[in-house]
């Protein structure tokens, strides 16, 4: 064998080889699999030069380029950590950034309707009547009453899993049920500005609108904007059923419902934090002012996350779906 042209022959292909394996970014499927079929020939002319040309300085060549390229298709690309450091730094950030008009949105107009519902029911005796008789009024809105001991009603331990319980279910809902064309998620969203009208205007018609805030600031800043996230998601999806844009249908609703998924996880641990202040933060004897900076901090870490840690997640080409290089393996479909 000629090795000057057997080189010659295949130096095009361990050059590519070698390119995709130097590349920092996530494979797409056809360079995944371009990858294997390089390293295969590759393997193969390893074999050939061992045993009819044993050139070092091609052998040498070669057998780091193989090598190389098994440990890319058969080794383990990432431990288990890395994954998960990767998820919450990268992916999870760039999924909420990239979905910030949904879901900004989605906070707007809810803010909006719980205000005019609030001031509504404040004002008006009888829409007051309506929600329930004066005397459960009073018990709910004097003090000591139903809103302030809600939160010391359970032990903080219970009460926190409680809360979160309920609030990862509502994002649930939100987040995977948005596919009947957002229509879960709409009523989801108004039924959090009615019970959040409802009590503020409830207190405000007592007088004790400043105790209603000062009680549901300190958790309801971050609580709800998971819920708004999740709601914005949702809304996407379901707007992905009804105009799938350029892609089919099926592969529109597959990609954002991964992205969908890997957004339950990151919002379930951010639910988990609000849960943990609403049951130890929110009901404690600290003063307002300081139940209230500790919401408003929490808020604002999660707000720098996503519009900084996820603004730069985005723009490096994360989008909170699965890895590129799995992204397009998928079954035959037939015409």
């Amino acid at each position: 064998m000629d090795v000057d042209v057997f080189v010659a022959s295949h130096r095009a292909e361990w050059d590519r080889l070698a390119e995709l394996l130097d590349r920092r970014a996530p494979l797409h499927g056809p360079e995944a699999d371009e990858l294997v079929t390089l390293y295969q020939r590759s393997a193969t002319h390893l074999s050939m030069v061992r045993s009819v040309a044993p050139d070092p300085v091609l052998l040498g060549r070669l057998s780091s380029l193989v090598a190389r390229a098994r440990s890319a298709v058969t080794g383990s690309h990432n431990p288990a950590w890395r994954e998960v450091g990767l998820f919450f730094s990268r992916r999870f950030p760039a999924a909420v950034y990239l979905n910030r008009r949904w879901w900004l949105a989605a906070a707007l107009v809810t803010i909006v309707v719980s205000g005019l519902l609030g001031a509504w029911i404040a004002t008006d005796p009888q829409v007051q009547a309506s929600i329930a008789a004066p005397e459960e009024i009073r018990a709910l809105t004097q003090p000591g009453g139903g809103y302030e001991s809600y939160y010391s009603s359970n032990p903080a331990a219970s009460f926190a899993a409680q809360v979160w319980t309920n609030n990862a279910w509502v994002a649930a809902t939100c987040l995977f049920l948005g596919v009947a064309a957002g229509i879960p998620v709409l009523w989801a969203l108004w039924q959090n500005a009615l019970n959040l009208g409802v009590g503020a205007g409830l207190m405000s018609s007592a007088n004790r609108l400043d105790i209603f805030l000062g009680l549901i600031t300190p958790h309801g800043l971050l609580e709800l904007t998971a819920v708004f996230v999740a709601a914005g998601t949702g809304l996407r999806l379901g707007w992905t059923v009804i105009n799938p844009g350029r892609e089919s249908r099926a592969a529109a609703l597959a990609r954002q419902g991964r992205t969908a998924a890997a957004m339950a996880l990151g919002l379930a641990c951010v639910l988990l934090v609000s849960g943990a202040i609403e049951a130890f933060v929110t009901p404690s004897p600290l003063p307002t002012w300081a139940r209230i900076g500790l919401g408003v901090a929490a808020e604002a870490a999660f707000l720098v996350y996503v519009f900084v840690v996820g603004r730069r997640a985005a723009r490096a080409g994360y989008t909170g779906d699965m890895d590129a290089r799995y992204r397009d393996d998928r079954l035959s479909e037939s015409a």
